[in-house]
């Protein structure tokens, strides 16, 4: 250990130090395809949860699988002592599936191109999870004053359904002063960023079925219900599919706008809407101006139309009435706004202009206000602009990580974040990747940051 363990050469050669080992373990853990909504996948994902275990007890942790009803949990911990304070670090484990036909690469074999780490769960969530681990394992190595626990999750993308009542179960056992999750994504890379508030969701599927089979158009048409057309007639009442607003009555009552002070922090994030269409592929949006991007990706609610399904899709015309359709919903909710009144919203104006239309509410994430005040929020300002250069701005985060808000509600400690990723990282896209700027940089800001905690103290 240097004389001077938490100068910047001190953690920046151990950086240097540990990344053909980091490579080594982000290449396992990728090539284990980890995909959690997939039953085929169960025994990959339990594999990777016993080599995450594995990973953390070679680093001097201890480490379990805790049953979770589902996929496990891992849980591992650094005890310092019962004086110190306790760090929690979440990440997930768990990846979406691989099968868009625009990969160029085998998602699911770990490939380096330089600098750049290309496969599934490079950035979403494996190699995040990996810099805080290494991180947090040099400063405990360094005497940092501080008890680090790790929860790695494997049921994430798929909505956390055992998370909360797995937490709640094992509550005595995970108590902590405070949580860090590593999971979001900066505005650009010249500028790091931090979550002061992730939106919610709250999904439906909406089915029609007017008939029992496939009926001749031109001997029934005119007079047999469409559900196809009824339903795309429903979804246009709903919203305003040009502009994004929502039109169901009171959807948008409780929505907190954003503060003078947050409106001025979105200013300073670097966010260019040039930058975002190229990271993102699009050829237009539905705004230019930067400002309202922003609002419309962060700090606004959204009604989203992720498919309809029903009648024919073959070559040529089929001419058929078709006896039933479905379509797929989802939206996303930011503070104050309840999943529960969305739901209620929602079915009722469905309900109202198609009686016999069914609603299902799938599955449901509140939406989570950060902080960006107190000793902790100013410890990730000081890490990050330690690690990368510049202080980061706090913005809120447009997806959802249902374990945020059951964290702070069960263990009652406040969750912070110290994010990684960058928008051409591509969560959830094909050609996922990851970099060793945003690795190596995430070790220091890990390593200082679990330092910093440790002078907090309890």
């Amino acid at each position: 250990m240097p004389a001077q363990p938490w100068s910047r050469s001190a953690l920046t050669a151990y950086a240097r130090h540990a990344r053909r080992r980091y490579e080594r373990e982000l290449a396992t853990l990728v090539e284990l395809p980890s995909v959690s909504v997939d039953p085929a996948r169960a025994g990959d994902v339990r594999r990777t949860a016993e080599r995450a275990a594995a990973l953390l007890r070679e680093l001097g942790g201890e480490a379990q699988l805790l049953e979770t009803g589902g996929h496990p949990m891992v849980v591992g911990r650094f005890v310092r002592g019962p004086a110190f304070p306790t760090l929690t670090v979440y990440n997930h484990l768990d990846v979406q599936p691989a099968n868009e036909p625009e990969w160029r690469t085998d998602p699911f074999r770990f490939t380096r191109r330089g600098d750049r780490y290309l496969g599934r769960g490079t950035t979403d969530d494996k190699g995040p999870a990996l810099a805080a681990l290494f991180g947090a394992a040099y400063a405990i190595d360094a005497g940092a004053r501080t008890n680090v626990q790790f929860v790695w999750e494997l049921e994430e993308e798929i909505g956390s359904p055992h998370f909360e009542r797995t937490i709640r179960a094992h509550k005595r056992r995970l108590a902590t002063d405070a949580v860090v999750v590593s999971d979001t994504i900066w505005v650009s890379r010249a500028r790091p960023a931090c979550p002061a508030g992730l939106r919610g969701l709250q999904g439906f599927r909406f089915t029609l079925r007017t008939g029992t089979t496939d009926q001749h158009s031109g001997t029934t048409g005119g007079a047999a219900r469409n559900p196809i057309a009824e339903l795309a007639d429903l979804l246009a009442a709903m919203h305003d599919a040009r502009m994004g607003r929502v039109k169901i009555p009171g959807f948008y009552d409780g929505v907190v706008p954003p503060t003078r002070r947050e409106l001025a922090d979105l200013r300073r994030a670097g966010f260019s809407v040039r930058g975002f269409m190229r990271d993102h592929g699009f050829t237009s949006l539905r705004s230019r101006d930067a400002l309202d991007v922003m609002q419309r990706l962060w700090c606004r609610p959204t009604f989203e139309v992720h498919g309809i399904a029903g009648g024919y899709e073959g070559p040529g015309v089929k001419t058929v009435v078709p006896p039933a359709a479905t379509a797929i919903v989802s939206c996303r909710l930011v503070p104050d706004m309840q999943p529960e009144r969305i739901v209620r919203l929602v079915r009722d104006f469905a309900r109202a202009r198609i009686p016999d239309v069914v609603v299902q509410a799938e599955h449901a994430l509140a939406p989570f206000k950060g902080h960006t005040t107190g000793p902790h929020a100013d410890a990730i300002r000081e890490a990050m602009r330690f690690a990368f250069g510049r202080t980061p701005v706090f913005v809120r985060e447009g997806g959802s990580i249902g374990a945020v808000v059951s964290m702070e509600r069960v263990l009652r400690a406040p969750v912070h974040f110290l994010g990684l990723s960058l928008p051409e990282h591509g969560y959830h896209a094909p050609n996922e990747r990851f970099d060793w700027q945003q690795a190596g940089g995430g070790i220091v800001a890990f390593a200082k940051y679990v330092e910093a905690v440790g002078r907090i103290g309890r």
